[in-house]
Parts: C-alpha cells; structure tokens; sequence
C-alpha cells in the first residue's frame, strides 16, 4: 500500500549523534524498517524522502523533469520560517547553478567543465604540492598533529583559491572564511560575506586584467551569464570542492591508520593510497546526504506515493551501500568506481572537478606519507569522533604522532 512522507508513522529524524557515532547502522535500520524510500523529518518537523535504494537512487538522478532541481516546486515553503537553520543548503531564488534547470543548467555546467578542463595537471599537483609541503612544514618538528584540523581542512581551499585567481597572499582569509561558513556558528555569516566580497573583487580585477585563471575564462564565456551568477557558481565550487576533499583526505587517512589492508601505504605502496580513497568513496564518503530534488508531478517511487512538491533527499552512502549491490560488504571495492558519491545524471560533479578533487586528496595523502614515514594514530582508534551531520561525514579530528623532522625550508619549527 502506497503512503506519503506526510502520513507515514515513525518518520526518521534527520540529525542527532546517530550519525556521528554509526551512520551505517543507522541506514541499515532505516532500509529494514521502511524500505529503500525511507520517510524522513529535518529541522522544525519538516517532512522529506531519503533515498536508499541503488536502483532508486539511479531513477531519481537520471530523471531531472520528473525530480527537478527547482526549489520553487517545494510543496513546504508556506511552512519554512526564515529563520529556519538549512535555508543555505535548500535555498529558493538561488542564482547559482545548484538551483538551474534544462538547457541553462547544461549551458552553466559547460562553462564550469571548460573552465576547469583548462587547468594544466602537472600546475595542479604542484600546487597542491607546495601548500602540502608548507602545511606540513609547521608540523614536522613537533612529532605530533591533528591531521584535520593542522592539515586536511587548510588544504583544498588554498589549492582551489589558487587555481580560481586568487592570490597566495589572500588563501589564509579565504581558509578562515570558508571553514567559518561551514561550522555555521557564530562566525558563518561573517564568513559568508568575506567570501562574496573576496569574489566580487576577483571578478572585477579580472574583468579588467584577464589571466589564465577558471575565473577569467568563466566570465570569457559566451553564454551570456552575469557576474553575480559567476560568482555565485565560484563560491559554490569552491564550497563544494574544499569540504568533501578535506573530508576524503582525513578519511582515507584513518583508514590506512587503522585498517591493516593499506599498511603498506604507511611504507610507500602507493597502489595502497588509491585503493583506500576508492574504498572511502565507497565506504565513508565524505558527502553522505544530498539535497535535494523535487518532484514535479505525483509518481511513485520504490513503492512509495510521492506527492508533486515533495522533497527528495539523494541518499548517497545508504545507497553505496545497498545490499542489492554490495553482496559482499567486507570484499575490497578495487578498481570499480560506480558508486554515487559524485553524483549521477545532468546535475553530478562535473568530471573535470572530480579529477581536480582527486589530485588534492591524493597528493594531499602522499605528502604526509612521504614526509611523516613512521606516522601513527596518536589514540585508540575507537575513539575518534564525527561531526554530527546528516550531510557531510568527516572527522572532527585525527590525531597522529611521529618522530619529527626538519622542515623542507631549512627551519624546526
């Protein structure tokens, strides 16, 4: 008998330490209980489907007529106050790509995977490179770090910034100020404002003095976009490409600290680093939870009555770690990449974003290898916690010890 999320008893409350302790337990209770469409309620009692199912999953993705990107379809708007705490992650008149749909999404992606196809490799990974030897040059001597907070979470974004046309100078603020949006504490909105304000004058230089930077060539580009939706989609790159990658570099790690399968990676096996960032992708990756799509009409959906306007969560990790696909969870994943934890369809992380993401973790990793040999977890290994959010799976920290060395500029600490 088909139901709707907003008659469905038992409803699952997205949040809470259940998914900083076992998220995957969780979703395994969730898909037991209520199937691969599990009712679920956000902050306010906010009623929405999350996703667990594969199959389902790949329905909803592949279809963006029928589970549309448009927020203004949201059946709850009447009952969202403005106050309400995920209004950044679910947003409406968003001008950012996040939120396009049909032909000008497509035309948007096009420019963003132009611009960041441009980016020459090799000047990738020496950028990330040189800001991981840097970062690990205030770290080396001490013979003990928070491989999170010290390492992973300054990281991506200076990359990132580097590669958009900021200068070295200005990475620290924009570290600062993206780490500040995503604690959304105190200082979030503060942060936000420094980012904007960061773009708006990095488009303004380059509008009059173009480089061979993503933000020349996106406001090179013929579309016809306006600066604001420029920079609404650099600030979204560059949220979306810092997070997750600190997330995956910091969970990669803890897996080959912790797991004896990728000992040899501590040892220089560098096979080993790419088959643990597979695993994470897999396994623990570091976006979890995705909002959102729409439905556009009524439909069903894993036996499910979906009502036009409802909210659909993509449930990336639950989905990953479907039963129906993985029938052997505790079989190594390899080579195989068909897990959807960049996405799936028109609205995934563009490839060229994905490669760029890919470069910074693993080189990420393999500095820390090469320049911390005898690395090793600083505590019990049960002990380790998660941020408690329903989105984004990360570390809160890793702490690690190791006999320290010299720094590659000549100084200990």
């Amino acid at each position: 008998m088909s139901t709707d999320a907003h008659d469905v008893p038992g409803a699952v409350p997205l949040g809470g330490p259940r998914f900083q302790t076992d998220p995957a337990l969780l979703y395994r209770r969730m898909r037991r209980e209520h199937g691969a469409v599990t009712p679920v309620v956000l902050d306010g009692d906010v009623p929405a489907w999350l996703v667990l199912g594969y199959r389902e999953l790949h329905q909803v993705t592949g279809d963006p007529v029928l589970f549309s990107r448009d927020s203004d379809l949201w059946n709850q708007w009447e009952n969202i106050p403005d106050d309400w705490p995920l209004l950044p992650m679910i947003g409406r008149k968003q001008p950012s790509i996040l939120y396009t749909v049909g032909e000008r999404h497509r035309e948007r992606a096009a420019m963003i995977s132009d611009a960041l196809e441009a980016v020459d490799p090799h000047t990738l990974r020496g950028h990330a490179e040189r800001f991981a030897d840097e970062l690990v040059d205030r770290l080396c001597a001490k013979g003990e770090a928070d491989l999170v907070g010290d390492y992973a979470m300054l990281l991506p974004v200076r990359v990132l910034a580097r590669l958009y046309g900021f200068s070295d100078e200005q990475g620290p603020a924009l570290v600062t100020a993206l780490n500040d949006m995503i604690d959304g504490r105190e200082r979030a909105i503060a942060g936000q404002v420094h980012l904007g304000t960061s773009m708006a004058r990095l488009l303004a230089d380059r509008k009059a003095v173009p480089a061979d930077d993503v933000a020349s060539r996106m406001l090179a580009d013929d579309s016809g976009f306006s600066e604001e939706e420029v920079a609404q989609d650099l600030m979204v790159m560059l949220a979306a490409g810092h997070q997750p990658t600190a997330d995956w570099i910091g969970n990669s790690l803890r897996l080959m600290l912790t797991d004896d399968r990728f000992a040899a990676s501590l040892f220089g096996g560098r096979n080993s680093v790419a088959e643990a960032m597979n695993e994470v992708l897999w396994e623990d990756t570091p976006t979890q939870n995705v909002a959102g799509r729409w439905a556009s009409r009524d439909t069903q959906l894993g036996g499910r009555r979906v009502r036009a306007g409802d909210l659909v969560l993509l449930g990336l990790q639950g989905a990953n770690s479907d039963p129906q696909v993985r029938t052997d969870g505790s079989a190594l994943t390899g080579g195989n990449n068909a897990h959807f934890s960049f996405g799936h369809g028109e609205h995934r992380c563009p490839f060229p974003a994905q490669e760029v993401a890919e470069v910074i973790a693993r080189t990420g990793i393999e500095v820390v290898l090469d320049r911390l040999p005898d690395i090793d977890l600083a505590v019990p290994a049960g002990s380790l916690t998660r941020r408690p959010s329903p989105w984004l799976r990360g570390l809160t920290e890793l702490p690690v010890r190791f006999t320290p060395t010299t720094a590659l500029g000549g100084t200990s600490a």
